[in-house]
């Protein structure tokens, strides 16, 4: 089990990046949340098995196929036990 938070920069607003993240995040039935910077950057914590949080972190540095990624800033947290995913606004 961990925590990992990334920071998305690229063309990653107004390109579905938070839903479709949401959307494999449940799918992987992880927790945590994704939410826009004012930066114009996605912020993203995800927590579950380790390789489930791996695989999302993978994800982030493709995104939805609207996307254009061109970096994923990647910090290990001490878990939380959250319990499902959020999009924040």
């Amino acid at each position: 089990m961990k925590r990992m938070r990334v920071v998305v920069s690229g063309e990653v607003q107004g390109v579905f990046f938070r839903k479709g993240c949401a959307e494999e995040a449940r799918k992987r039935g992880l927790a945590g949340f994704v939410r826009n910077t004012p930066e114009g950057n996605v912020e993203a914590a995800f927590e579950g098995p380790d390789e489930d949080v791996d695989g999302m972190v993978a994800w982030c540095r493709h995104g939805t196929p609207w996307a254009d990624v061109d970096s994923v800033e990647v910090e290990e947290e001490q878990p939380k036990g959250d319990s499902g995913f959020s999009i924040e606004r």
